[in-house]
């Protein structure tokens, strides 16, 4: 990389980080500075390999400065920036806007609905975010209805339903009803029979391919005029299991000659021949499409708003026809855009972590590398940190980049008071100490005097980590335990006079004994670390999240074949 383009590489990844820090009021990301910088500048991507080291000094120098210095240098380099932020601390006091045209005598009710074909990641969070505080503001009703009417393309996942229900309650909600529509087959074919009886829909036995050709055409397929009482007699047919998949369908009557060709006469039901994975749904075959099971279900559970994606705008549009035909009121409806996530290789798409699973690039649904719900909460973070971050991103049209940044300084406030200090050596050297005390002493939370102090002893040498071993005759300052001096490969102790890290600038470095430490597996989402923490590790107790001091946080989660096992929180 030349200089030109260094000087490029750092004066806009300092922007970036100062953004950054100033919105989240917390320290800046490296993650959160590379989305933006390699995308407004397409010509850094051939020096990707380069550029990360670049931005992680920027993001550094960024981070030693006071929140203050920062605000005044964006000031400087980004105006403009710098009043959308000001403005947006300044807007209303909730990101969340009022919901439409609330009826006071019927209240609020809304509704997530997932398809259970696998454990949550980290998009489905929003959905239950936005409706759980819209039913606190409005002292509504949640309900979380299973949309598992395909056994076949978006098959359930067996598991996924209680794996769901345990991702709404770690995010902190609690529907107050909670529904699989497989259990619902014969309500669905009810109001099927009643559409049929009100000219509203007919069967058809065009191949789809053909179907497909006159819809486009704006013409009706031959099967369009078909009195009621044949279209009856061949759905009790599909009811009854008499066709196979793809001999029949029955079909919306909508206008054959909609200007959008997607909502001309669309498919109500139709059959599958493969067993729906609950033993309760197995025998059925003739499955309703997810706009009609969703859109009858969405009135007799009295939803009042829906939120669901820009994309599916056409969903609204089917359902009305429907709703047309039975005289009922449609739900307002809220569009937004999709959530982008930051941080992770691994794409936020539930069938692309199922095959990583299966083909075992990934341990499971908690691996820390799987932008999933379980993996978070394995972590160490607090549903409380997700919600809020989610909340924050409103219900836009325009798609959103939630940045794990947000996530991460949420869930420091929160974890920090409670998290007891430790030491934890990565890939250590070990260093004879000669003179000073038999033990280091430092506080196990430097705001909690009454948490006492740890002791870390020192049997004749420490091990601490590769890059802070000091140079010959410099020093370095063991926390807790006083100064040292690096004489002949020793450290040599100078005392415990704090002036020489107030006053001469000495390093604070984080040590372990190298004998008798606990052997430790730090879990991240680039892999497994190991290394040897302080023998007090011990005394943490499973799911209790701590923080390595210099490392980050970590969530401890048991130990495993002699060595204690630990989930990588964040910084």
């Amino acid at each position: 990389m030349d200089s030109e383009l260094r000087e490029r590489v750092e004066r806009a990844a300092r922007t970036h980080a100062l953004l950054n820090a100033v919105k989240y009021e917390s320290d800046a990301d490296v993650g959160a500075v590379m989305g933006p910088l390699m995308g407004e500048n397409p010509d850094f991507r051939e020096h990707a390999d380069e550029i990360p080291g670049v931005v992680g000094g920027v993001v550094a120098d960024v981070n030693a400065l006071s929140p203050e210095e920062r605000r005044a240098e964006l000031e400087e380099l980004a105006p403009a920036e710098l009043a959308e932020i000001e403005a947006e601390d300044e807007g209303d006091e909730h990101p969340l806007p009022d919901l439409p045209n609330v009826d006071d005598d019927v209240g609020v009710v809304m509704r997530a609905a997932p398809n259970p074909n696998g454990p949550w990641h980290l998009g489905h969070a929003r959905m239950p975010a936005v409706i759980g505080t819209y039913k606190e503001r409005y002292d509504g009703r949640f309900i979380c209805r299973f949309d598992d009417t395909d056994p076949e393309t978006k098959r359930p996942d067996l598991d996924a339903y209680d794996a769901i229900l345990d991702a709404i309650e770690f995010l902190g909600f609690d529907p107050d009803v909670v529904i699989r529509a497989s259990d619902r087959l014969e309500t669905y074919y009810d109001h099927a029979r009643k559409l049929i009886d009100r000219d509203g829909a007919y069967t058809c036995s065009c191949p789809q391919g053909e179907f497909s050709d006159l819809k486009n055409a704006g013409e009706a397929c031959p099967h369009r005029e078909k009195d009621a009482a044949t279209t009856r007699e061949e759905f009790e047919a599909m009811v009854d299991g008499e066709y196979s998949a793809g001999e029949m369908v029955l079909r919306v009557r909508t206008d054959i000659t909609h200007k959008n060709p997607a909502l001309r006469d669309w498919v109500a039901f139709r059959m599958i021949d493969r067993p729906h994975p609950r033993s309760e749904a197995a025998d059925y075959r003739c499955w309703p499409m997810l706009d009609f099971q969703s859109g009858v279900d969405d009135h007799l559970t009295g939803v009042t708003h829906i939120i669901r994606g820009i994309d599916l705008q056409d969903s609204a549009k089917r359902q009305r026809f429907v709703y047309d035909y039975f005289d009922w009121e449609y739900p307002e409806v809220i569009h937004w855009g999709h959530v982008q996530v930051d941080a992770y290789d691994v794409t936020l798409s539930t069938s692309t972590i199922k095959e990583l699973i299966d083909a075992g690039e990934l341990d499971g649904w908690d691996d820390p590398r799987a932008p999933t719900l379980a993996s978070l909460q394995r972590r160490g973070i607090r549903g409380e940190a997700i919600v809020d971050a989610m909340i924050e991103l409103g219900t836009s049209t325009s798609n959103v980049e939630l940045s794990m940044s947000a996530i991460y300084a949420n869930n420091r406030d929160l974890i920090d008071d409670d998290a007891n200090r430790y030491f934890f050596v990565r890939s250590g050297e070990a260093v004879p100490v000669e003179g000073g005390p038999d033990a280091g002493h430092p506080p196990v939370h430097p705001e909690h005097e009454e948490r006492g102090r740890r002791d870390v002893p020192v049997p004749g040498a420490v091990r601490i980590e590769p890059a802070d071993v000091p140079a010959e005759g410099e020093r370095v300052w063991l926390k807790g335990f006083g100064c040292v001096r690096h004489v002949d490969g020793r450290f040599e102790y100078a005392g415990d006079d704090i002036t020489a890290v107030r006053e001469e600038g000495v390093p604070v470095i984080h040590w372990v004994p190298a004998e008798g430490g606990v052997p430790l597996r730090l879990r991240t989402m680039d892999g497994d670390v190991t290394g040897v923490a302080e023998p007090e590790i011990s005394d943490a107790a499973v799911d209790d999240v701590v923080q390595f001091e210099r490392v980050g946080f970590a969530r401890i989660d048991g130990e495993t074949d002699g060595e204690t096992v630990a989930y990588y929180t964040h910084e």
